[in-house]
């Protein structure tokens, strides 16, 4: 499967979130900017930008 150069993660902020985030991390993707938060009701809800560098096609 062809890799996204751009992707946006959103979700609550738990462990499933970071495991997300690490797991692209690790398929060579690098954070673009900080994260965001909003709250949804009680849940607080995490997004974060990651892009794939022109080296990684």
């Amino acid at each position: 499967m062809e890799k996204l150069r751009y992707r946006f993660i959103t979700g609550p902020d738990d462990a499933e979130f970071c495991r997300r985030i690490s797991g692209l991390l690790e398929e060579g993707y690098i954070l673009h900017g900080g994260p965001t938060l909003t709250c949804k009701g009680d849940t607080v809800i995490a997004g974060q930008a990651v892009v794939l560098p022109s080296d990684q096609d």
